[in-house]
């Protein structure tokens, strides 16, 4: 239900937070609570507790309420603040009634019923056409026993609470124990346990269903709550989002000295960083999921799957390290055309090489991961060099020359470091994190930025720990740097009041989100989540009798071949020491626009989906996705819908007839000599299909490779110096100012770019 709260959150979090509640009177029942109403989806958990010298049951009881508005679909809460080994109570409305439970996690899986705690549903609980209100008594709920010992709420003292929200409905809403599908959002609030006491004669009265008593040094509403003002501290740069932009930037801003605050929407990833996600075959190791590089394919299958951004709708990652944290790790230093002026660069930026070269100093490639120096399972690789030697492909180190893309071919170029995920958050993010000058925040949700016309004076998140309604100021001169990726960074825009009119209209809607906003005379009309493109790929599925299929990557989570197991926690070697890609390849093509279009190919043993009617060997399968880059005119729109979500608005693959001409072309060079490679079988398509049918019936959707870029490019969203136009200090950092694909996949040239983009912010006259 609550995601991934680890309990090594809770030294992040600290006694700050128990700044954060405050008391409120419920004007329907007069119950004093102590309590917090969450400002973006409004809301209201509440805590109320017996005396503290209690004895008996009574000292282990206490009545709470959840008040949200009728979109809510489910709500929880978690006294202990976190999902291990907790309490969990869950609600929501199913027509006039309310339905709820009790549960356990012990697992970062679908909780179960907790045995103990009795629900009692008192008189106050009701739905009406705005809101529902659960008001209950829970008893046998300050202590619970879990399968690992017991947990209790330090009544006498300070804690934290958590919360989680949802906006789609349970499984089956008559059913106390449905399912559900984890959490949309989900937050924190300290709470002074010591000051939400009554005395017995008053908390009787209540928990038999008794009004009225209450007294309160707070509001009186259920829909605001105050507690002790929160001291918020300045920074001279708050960075949004901790992917590669945002810990690149972070990095080099507290390497100058400057106080930089890093704000990840997420949690950790690594085992270095505090992830615990593991299997069973894992465990006494520190690796995670997001460790190994062979488990990479499981990332699209787990059951569990909390990485992803439950907000975007698409592949998008909400944990420290962003898309370095999940992708496969494919790292191409970028191309002299990647940053061209033809490519919509400025002049100013076509000068990468220095910046590319800080990149790769501290992160320098490697296509033989394992730390053993040998390449594991070369099959593949073998078939499709046999299928590209007689179309005039030659092999080479591809790093070592990255101009050269075309009629090329070798072993894939890795960002793992000692048999590892490397990326940003095994180098860059570890230099920043030893500086006491940074700071760095999980869990944190940025709203949108606080800003009067051009200036921006901090940002609004859910964590009320940083500041007074959770906003984060900056000092006199700070800037904020917007590094949330090509969906996220365009909803904040628009949260802020930045983009195009029916983006800002749909905010303007919201009752949460609309209080935000400024003025509509303080709008700044700018083509964020124009422009966005993304690699059109095509997947062809093979069978060769030299290929492993590796079981199609199924069982490398709970069960992986035994010997790859030991000998990968033995020494970081081995098959799994590697994700799934075996070959990568090039070519170039003029289109009849006069623009070339780069085709790349990726191989990898196994295939995602199969559709043939003729019987094959599934332990001899692999596939070849054919991707167009570099030069492809196609584009689309992000934006979001009513819900905040963000989303394609308009797909962005092949719009344009010439992109589809020149992958047509290029499907049908690919395949042209399978004859003269022995034993190969291309299954899907199959015989009874042509290229052109399986071209011309491919589902558009199906393209997404999930390299999106541009949907704040450099030149109209934001300036030469990543500076958001109309604005004096804010600046976006990340995938979306990119202005057109690069050749290859994005990851290594928005490292680049994120290296050139800081040295410039920090140049900008005006700074702190």
């Amino acid at each position: 239900m609550l995601g991934r709260l680890a309990t090594t959150l809770l030294p992040f979090v600290g006694l700050a937070l128990a700044q954060a509640g405050g008391a409120y009177v419920d004007p329907d029942n007069g119950i004093t609570f102590t309590g917090y109403t969450d400002p973006v989806h409004g809301v209201t958990y509440g805590y109320v507790f017996p005396p503290l010298d209690s004895t008996g049951s009574l000292a282990s009881e206490f009545i709470g309420e959840i008040v949200a508005p009728i979109s809510t679909k489910w709500a929880g809460v978690s006294p202990g603040g976190a999902m291990l080994q907790n309490l969990l109570l869950v609600a929501w409305a199913d027509g006039n009634s309310i339905v709820r439970s009790a549960r356990i996690a012990t697992d970062y899986v679908q909780p179960t019923k907790l045995s103990g705690p009795v629900l009692t549903d008192l008189p106050t609980s009701k739905v009406n056409s705005t809101h529902w209100k659960w008001v209950y008594r829970c008893e046998n709920c300050v202590t619970w026993t879990t399968p690992t010992g017991t947990g209790s709420i330090p009544v006498d003292g300070s804690g934290v609470s958590a919360w989680a929200w949802s906006s789609t409905a349970v499984d089956d809403p008559s059913d106390p124990q449905s399912t559900f599908l984890e959490h949309d959002d989900f937050g924190f609030f300290g709470t002074d346990w010591s000051s939400a006491h009554v005395s017995a004669s008053v908390y009787n009265n209540w928990a038999n269903g008794g009004t009225g008593g209450g007294t309160t040094t707070g509001p009186t509403t259920t829909t605001t709550t105050t507690g002790p003002t929160v001291s918020a501290t300045p920074y001279d740069y708050i960075v949004v989002g901790g992917g590669p932009g945002g810990i690149i930037a972070a990095d080099r801003l507290s390497e100058a000295g400057k106080s930089v605050l890093l704000l990840e929407r997420g949690g950790p990833s690594t085992g270095e960083t505090g992830g615990t996600y593991q299997p069973s075959w894992l465990k006494g190791t520190n690796f995670t999921k997001f460790d190994v590089p062979g488990l990479f394919e499981t990332m699209f299958s787990d059951s569990n799957p909390f990485w992803w951004c439950k907000d975007v709708n698409s592949f998008a990652g909400c944990l420290l390290g962003g898309g370095t944290s999940i992708n496969g790790a494919l790292y191409w230093y970028p191309t002299d055309m990647d940053f061209s002026t033809a490519a919509g660069w400025p002049s100013s930026w076509t000068n990468h090489q220095p910046y590319t070269s800080k990149m790769t100093s501290r992160l320098p490639s490697t296509d033989h991961p394992s730390t053993d120096g040998k390449f594991y399972m070369s099959q593949v690789s073998d078939v499709v060099t046999s299928l590209l030697k007689p179309q005039g492909y030659s092999s080479i180190t591809i790093n070592n020359n990255p101009n050269s893309k075309d009629h090329i071919y070798g072993y894939p170029a890795y960002d793992f470091l000692d048999g590892k995920r490397g990326g940003p958050v095994a180098t860059y993010f570890q230099t920043a994190r030893k500086r006491k000058n940074f700071t760095y925040k999980q869990y944190v949700y940025v709203q949108n930025v606080v800003r009067n016309g051009a200036q921006i004076s901090g940002v609004q998140t859910n964590d009320t720990s940083l500041g007074p309604n959770g906003i984060v100021p900056l000092t006199s001169k700070g800037r904020v740097v917007l590094s949330a990726g090509s969906f996220g960074t365009p909803r904040i825009l628009f949260r802020s009041g930045i983009g195009p009119t029916d983006m800002i209209s749909l905010v303007q809607a919201d009752s949460s989100a609309s209080a935000n906003l400024p003025p509509q005379s303080q709008w700044i009309n700018l083509p964020v989540g124009e422009n966005v493109s993304d690699n059109p790929s095509v997947n062809l599925v093979f069978t060769h009798p030299s290929v492993d299929a590796y079981d199609n990557w199924a069982k490398v989570w709970s069960n992986p071949r035994k010997a790859d197991a030991d000998q990968y926690i033995a020494s970081q070697s081995g098959i799994l020491a590697q994700s799934s890609t075996r070959l990568n390849f090039w070519r170039a093509y003029p289109g009849s626009d006069g623009k070339t279009r780069y085709m790349q190919g990726t191989a990898r043993p196994g295939a995602a989906s199969i559709t043939t009617d003729y019987p094959y060997n599934a332990s001899q399968i692999m596939t070849i996705t054919v991707y167009l880059s570099t030069g492809i005119t196609s584009r689309g729109r992000i934006g979001i819908d009513a819900a905040m979500t963000a989303r394609a608005l308009k797909e962005p693959w092949l719009t344009d007839s010439v992109d589809k001409a020149v992958l047509r072309t290029a499907l049908h060079d690919l395949t042209s000599t399978i004859s003269s490679v022995q034993g190969l079988t291309m299954i899907t398509p199959d015989n009874t299909t042509t290229i052109d049918d399986y071209l011309d019936n491919y589902d558009l959707s199906s393209m997404n490779s999930n390299h999106w870029v541009g949907s704040c490019s450099i030149g109209s969203v934001v300036d030469a110096n990543t500076k958001v136009q109309n604005t004096n200090n804010l600046f976006v950092v990340d995938a979306s100012i990119v202005p057109s694909l690069p050749t290859g996949n994005p990851h290594g040239m928005i490292m680049s770019a994120a290296e050139q983009a800081v040295a410039k912010i920090l140049a900008l006259s005006g700074g702190p």
